[in-house]
């Protein structure tokens, strides 16, 4: 093929432009060899593409339009009611959070006191010697609680014998 266009390689309607008239020099997709008729009147062309793309004699060129057609590219994409923001999806507000109970806090409580012990035992008054395994004692402790507190089983009121649950 023969690329006697000099178009810049990021403008791509352009280069495509341009690859489509060495095409058609050539004689591909001509009316002789497709047996179509070419385009009796050439969509117009922007005023950018005017002075880099080269004449396609009814080719396609870029506008506005998605590729050179009537429609806009949202509306290609995404219907012809892209545009209209009446009716689009409001989600429901979400439930709120549960309340934390009185577990919770207990857990919280020996982490804090944990990790406490662990950084800075001299805050507390104790030494290092004693704040290690207390604090390695209160986190281990925390996390027992925290795995305790896990619901094991069906939800209440549900019937075990229903098989899976949605």
């Amino acid at each position: 093929m023969n690329r006697s266009h000099d178009t810049d390689p990021d403008d791509v309607d352009a280069t495509f432009a341009a690859i489509v008239a060495d095409l058609r020099a050539e004689g591909v997709g001509t009316a002789e060899t497709t047996g179509l008729e070419p385009d009796p009147e050439p969509r117009p062309k922007d005023s950018k593409d005017s002075k880099d793309a080269p004449e396609t004699g009814g080719a396609v060129t870029s506008g506005t339009a998605w590729r050179g057609g009537e429609v806009e590219w949202d509306e290609t994409m995404f219907g012809e009611d892209a545009g209209d923001d009446d009716e689009h999806y409001v989600p429901p507000e979400p439930p709120p959070l549960p309340r934390p109970r009185k577990g919770a806090f207990v857990v919280l409580l020996f982490f804090v006191v944990g990790l406490l012990l662990l950084i800075a035992p001299n805050l507390v008054g104790i030494g290092t010697n004693l704040g290690t395994p207390l604090g390695i004692l209160s986190l281990a402790i925390g996390i027992a609680l925290l795995l305790l507190r896990v619901k094991q089983g069906p939800p209440d009121g549900a019937d075990p014998t229903t098989g899976a649950q949605v």
